[in-house]
C-alpha cells in the first residue's frame, strides 16, 4: 500500500481498509448484493476523501486485476455514479494532481472494463498531457506495448505519438485489431500507417529488419508478419476508412500482379476467357505502369511465345531496352500473319456459337443502345404499360478482388419484340451535368414497385444491392418492388421437383445435349442461368463475354449480343414454363404462384399414404379390406385408350412410351373437347385439378393425383394405367 504522501493531507474519518474489509465479507455472500450496495454508499459518505479512499482500496487488494466483474470494479463503478449525486467531493488542483498520479500508476494493472471509470473519476482527460504522454512512454519501453496503446487510446494521445512506433510491436503480435483502433478516429494516422505498411510492401525491402528490433517481445509471431498479411491489412485498411488505393502504390503493384497471374490461369489453363476478355482485362490491368508491363511480357515468354510477347510489347510501346533477348526481333514478323490468323478464328468462332449457344431470336435492329435521357424515353413509354413482362438483367466490370462494390455499367431491358441497353455510367455522367439525377432513378423505382408489370430476373437481390451501390437513390428499390419473379428461385424448384434434373432426364433435350457436346468437345460444365436456358430451350447461352470489361466504351458487338440475349432469354424461359408447367414439374397455376413472391408454393394436398388412392369425389380407397371391391383387375397398356387433357401432356408423352394409345389436347384446345373425343373414340379422359369438374357428363374420366402426374417425370410411368383403372375412373354415362 502506497499511502506515505497522502496520510498527512487525509483528516481523521472512516478507515477505508476497514471499509474494505465490511465489503468483502458481503461480497462473499451473494445473495446480500443490495445490503452491500448500500454499505458502499455509507462509507464512501463517511469517508474525509472519497476519491483518495477507493486508490486505498484498490491499492491494497489485488481482486480487481483479474478479467470480469470484481469487488474492485463493483466499487468503482458505485463510486463513478455516487459522486454524479455529490459533485461536491470532486477535487482539484495540487490535490487532483497528486490522486492523478497514483491512478496512472494502477491504469497500467487494471482490466480494460475498469479505464473508462477510473479516467472518469479522476478526471484524467484534464491532466497535463506532456505527463500522460511520459507515462505511457514508459509502458512502451517496459515492453507493456500493448497496455501503452489502449491508454493512448482512451486518453487520445495518438496525434502526438509516433504511429509507427507505436503499431509495429503490436502487429509482430498479431494485435491487428488494436492497430485498426489506434488510428481509427484520425485520418491522417490512417493514410501515415498505410504508407508505413506499403513501404514494408517494397520488393526489395527485408522485413527482418524490422523483425530484428524485437526478437524478445512477448507473444511473437513471425510466421504471420508477412507481404501477405501486410497486403491483406491494407486493403482492410483502405476499404474499412476509405483511403485512396494510389497512397499504397506497392501493395497495389502486387495485387495487379496477382490478377495478371490469375489472368494467365484463367485463358491459358483453364481456357475458360475469350482472347478480347482477356486482352481487356490485361490491359486495364497493366496500365502505363513500367514495372506491371515488364511482368507482363516475362509471363507471355513463359506461357505463350516470343512472338506473342512482342505484340503486346509493341501495344505497350515498351522501349528496346526493357524487351528480353529475341522479343524486339519478331515485333516486325508478327503484325500482318496475326491478323489473317485472327479473322479465321473468328469466322470459325461465330459459326461455332450458331450451332452450339441459345441464339437472340430478334433482329439486331431491335437492341437499343441508350445514352441520353432523351433516349431512354421511348424505352419507359413502352416499358411502363400495365400487363406488360419485361426482362431484366445488369453487366458490371468484374472486381478480381479489388476494394469495393461493383458499379452497375448496362441495365438491360427486355421486351417481346426488343431489348433496350441503358449506359448508366454515361446516363450518371448526363444526369450529374444537366440538373436532372432524379430523373432515371424515378422511372427504376416506378418500373420495379408497378404490380401490373411483371418483372422478371434471375438473382435480382444482387443485382438490385449492385444497382443501390450505383446510385444510392435506388437503395429502398428492393423493398418496395412488386410484381417480381426471380427464375433462380423458379430454377431451385426446378431441380428441387425432380431427381434427375441436372442429368436432363427429359427425352427431348438429353439427345440434343449429347450431342451438342460430343460436337464441341470438353466445355466447362454450364452453372447459373446459363444451365436453366439449356433445360428449357435446349441450348445454354454463351458466357464467354460475362468477365467482359463493361465500362469500356464503346461496347464490341459481342458485348452487346451477348447482353440483350442474357435479358431476353427470361421472357422465353418465362413463357414456356407457363405454358406448359406441367412437363416441368411445376403446379398449373404457374404465373399466380410466382409473381411476388420470393418462392413457388404448389398447393398443397393431404399427403397420401402407400395404399390410398384418391377417388375423384376425394375420397379415399384403402388397400386393406376393401381392396376387392376397390381394386379391378390391372389391365395391359395396349387395351388403355386415353385422351389427355392438355394440363397432362407430359403424362401423355410417357404414356405413349409404354404403348397405351394416347391422344392430348393441344394448349388452346378448351377442356370440354376431350368429353367429345372421349364419346366418340370411348376413350378414358385423364385430367386433373379445376377441369374435373367442370367437363361434361358422358364418358369416363380419370382423375390425376398431383403426386401421381408428378411421378412420371421421376421414372415411375408404369403406375399411372392402373391407377386410372383400379380406383380413379369415374363413369358419367
Amino acid at each position: 500500500m502506497n499511502q506515505d504522501s497522502d496520510s498527512s493531507d487525509q483528516p481523521t474519518g472512516q478507515d477505508p481498509l476497514l471499509l474494505l474489509k465490511t465489503l468483502q465479507l458481503l461480497w462473499t455472500k451473494k445473495e446480500m448484493k443490495k445490503q452491500l450496495k448500500e454499505e458502499i454508499r455509507r462509507g464512501f459518505a463517511g469517508l474525509e476523501d472519497p476519491l483518495a479512499g477507493l486508490l486505498d482500496m484498490l491499492e491494497s487488494s489485488s481482486d480487481w486485476k483479474g478479467k470480469g466483474h470484481s469487488l474492485g470494479y463493483y466499487i468503482t463503478t458505485e463510486l463513478q455514479l455516487w459522486i454524479k449525486e455529490h459533485p461536491a467531493v470532486q477535487q482539484s488542483g495540487i490535490k487532483l494532481k497528486k490522486l492523478q498520479a497514483r491512478v496512472l500508476r494502477i491504469l497500467a494493472q487494471c482490466p480494460a472494463n475498469l479505464l473508462d471509470p477510473l479516467i472518469s473519476i479522476y478526471q484524467l482527460h484534464t491532466a497535463d498531457r506532456n505527463y500522460l504522454l511520459g507515462h505511457v512512454s514508459h509502458l512502451y519501453h517496459k515492453g507493456d506495448y500493448k497496455e501503452a496503446a489502449i491508454l493512448s487510446i482512451k486518453l487520445k494521445l495518438q496525434p502526438d505519438q509516433d504511429v509507427e512506433k507505436m503499431c509495429t510491436p503490436l502487429l509482430l503480435q498479431d494485435k491487428t485489431n488494436l492497430v485498426e483502433d489506434y488510428v481509427g478516429e484520425y485520418p491522417e494516422l490512417q493514410s501515415k500507417l498505410l504508407q508505413i505498411l506499403d513501404t514494408w510492401c517494397e520488393p526489395g525491402f527485408n522485413i527482418r529488419d524490422i523483425t530484428r528490433q524485437y526478437q524478445g517481445l512477448s507473444r511473437y509471431k513471425p510466421d504471420k508478419f508477412n507481404r501477405k498479411m501486410l497486403s491483406k491489412l491494407v486493403f482492410r485498411l483502405l476499404d474499412r476508412f476509405n483511403v485512396d488505393p494510389a497512397l499504397c502504390p506497392n501493395v497495389i503493384n502486387q495485387r495487379h500482379l496477382r490478377t495478371l497471374n490469375y489472368l494467365f490461369y484463367k485463358r491459358f489453363v483453364e481456357k475458360t476467357m475469350t482472347q478480347e476478355n482477356w486482352t481487356d482485362h490485361v490491359q486495364s490491368t497493366v496500365g502505363e505502369n513500367r514495372w506491371l508491363q515488364g511482368h507482363l511480357i516475362q509471363l507471355l515468354i513463359s506461357y505463350c511465345d516470343l512472338k506473342t510477347a512482342a505484340r503486346w510489347a509493341q501495344r505497350c510501346n515498351l522501349p528496346k531496352e526493357m524487351l528480353p533477348y529475341g522479343v524486339a526481333d519478331e515485333l516486325q514478323k508478327l503484325q500482318i500473319q496475326e491478323r489473317v490468323e485472327e479473322a479465321t478464328k473468328a469466322d470459325n468462332y461465330e459459326e461455332s456459337k450458331k450451332k452450339d449457344y441459345y441464339q437472340l431470336p430478334i433482329p439486331r435492329a431491335n437492341i437499343h443502345f441508350l445514352q441520353t435521357w432523351e433516349e431512354t424515353l421511348q424505352c419507359w413509354e413502352k416499358v411502363l404499360r400495365p400487363g406488360q413482362v419485361v426482362g431484366i438483367d445488369m453487366e458490371w466490370r468484374p472486381s478480381f478482388g479489388m476494394v469495393g462494390k461493383p458499379r452497375v455499367s448496362l441495365l438491360q431491358i427486355a421486351l417481346n419484340d426488343e431489348v433496350f441497353l441503358l449506359d448508366l455510367p454515361r446516363l450518371l455522367e448526363h444526369a450529374e451535368t444537366e440538373g436532372g439525377k432524379e430523373k432515371l432513378p424515378h422511372f427504376i423505382q416506378m418500373l420495379y414497385s408497378d404490380a401490373a408489370i411483371t418483372k422478371l430476373g434471375y438473382g435480382m437481390s444482387g443485382d438490385l444491392s449492385s444497382l443501390a451501390a450505383t446510385w444510392p437513390a435506388l437503395k429502398d428499390t428492393d423493398k418496395q418492388a412488386q410484381g417480381v419473379v426471380d427464375l433462380l428461385t423458379v430454377d431451385k424448384q426446378l431441380q428441387k421437383s425432380s431427381i434427375d434434373w441436372k442429368k436432363g432426364s427429359r427425352k427431348v433435350d438429353v439427345l440434343s445435349l449429347e450431342q451438342s457436346n460430343e460436337d464441341r468437345g470438353f466445355r466447362q460444365p454450364e452453372k447459373g442461368l446459363s444451365l436453366l436456358v439449356q433445360h428449357v430451350l435446349g441450348k445454354p447461352l454463351d458466357k464467354t463475354e460475362q468477365l467482359s470489361n463493361w465500362e469500356k466504351r464503346p461496347l464490341r458487338e459481342e458485348q452487346i449480343l451477348y447482353a440483350a440475349s442474357d435479358a431476353y432469354c427470361l421472357l422465353e424461359i418465362y413463357e414456356k414454363l407457363c405454358k406448359d408447367p406441367a412437363s416441368f414439374g411445376l403446379s398449373s397455376d404457374l404465373t399466380a404462384s410466382l409473381v411476388g413472391k420470393s418462392s413457388i408454393k404448389p398447393t398443397a394436398k393431404k399427403q397420401l399414404n402407400k395404399q390410398e388412392v384418391l377417388s375423384p369425389s376425394g375420397q379415399q380407397c384403402k388397400g386393406s379390406k376393401k381392396e376387392t371391391s376397390c381394386r379391378p383387375a390391372p389391365i395391359s397398356p395396349k387395351e388403355f385408350s386415353v385422351v389427355c387433357d392438355n394440363m397432362l401432356q407430359g403424362l401423355g408423352r410417357y404414356l405413349r412410351c409404354l404403348g397405351v394409345d394416347v391422344q392430348m389436347l393441344e394448349n388452346e384446345d378448351d377442356h370440354r373437347k376431350a368429353a367429345e373425343i372421349a364419346r366418340q373414340e370411348g376413350r378414358v379422359i385423364l385430367t386433373s385439378g379445376l377441369p374435373y369438374q367442370t367437363i361434361p357428363q358422358g364418358g369416363s374420366t380419370a382423375f390425376v393425383p398431383a403426386w401421381l402426374s408428378r411421378a412420371s417425370s421421376r421414372g415411375m410411368p408404369r403406375t399411372v394405367p392402373a391407377a386410372a383403372s383400379q380406383g380413379a375412373v369415374r363413369s358419367l354415362g
